[in-house]
């Protein structure tokens, strides 16, 4: 058993390398097409979905599902609720540190402005956005998969909306898909074990059905 997740854990780390590798790779083709395929209904919807995917609206909602759960005495979703909202801050705090760290100015950024490493206006490596969305929804691919499969749309419209608008690179929002996953799987190890192993249970059964 150990030694297969060693085995699914190296196959992860080779895919998502290549998938950043090819990511930074294609960052001005990606840019260049988006700026090349603009328009003003569609500009305003994606900045609309920016404004309203950061990591706030992300907290309000996990911490109003997580009273609702509470209020009905749902220990089960009330945990899931609340694992949702610990990714959250880890995906955030580690986000903002590696901004800081990198100093990758946004593709909007002119040069002059490059180094103000401390102003979230100029910082965008990783995504921000992304990072906090895909944490957060993340996390319920342990809980109900199929819920988890139908939010997935989510972080992908946040982060296709921050390469239309201007905000990251095709890399930025990438690595942020990535990071938002492994603060995910991490919250989830910890926090939904009994959660993984109903899951697990509910796959071998079907598997012989």
């Amino acid at each position: 058993m150990k030694r297969s997740s060693v085995f699914y854990w190296l196959i992860g780390i080779v895919i998502a390398a290549i998938t950043i590798a090819s990511a930074f790779y294609f960052d001005d083709a990606v840019r260049n097409f988006v700026e090349q395929h603009q328009n003003r209904v569609s500009r305003n919807f994606m900045r609309n979905i920016s404004l309203f995917g950061d990591w706030p609206e992300h907290f309000a909602l996990g911490l109003i599902l997580a009273g609702v759960a509470w209020w009905r005495g749902n220990k089960k979703w009330t945990r899931i609720f609340l694992s949702m909202l610990v990714a959250l801050a880890i995906a955030g705090v580690v986000g903002r540190s590696i901004e800081i760290a990198t100093g990758r100015a946004r593709p909007s950024v002119r040069a002059e402005e490059v180094w103000n490493r401390f102003s979230a206006k100029y910082n965008a490596f990783p995504s921000g956005h992304v990072t906090a969305s895909m944490a957060f929804f993340g996390v319920l691919f342990f809980a109900n998969r199929r819920v988890a499969v139908a939010c997935l749309a989510i972080p992908i419209l946040i982060g296709f909306s921050r390469i239309y608008i201007g905000a990251h690179y095709l890399s930025d929002v990438v690595c942020g898909i990535i990071l938002g996953i492994l603060s995910a799987v991490l919250v989830a190890r910890v926090f939904l074990r009994q959660s993984i192993i109903d899951n697990q249970k509910s796959e071998s059964r079907s598997r012989r059905g």
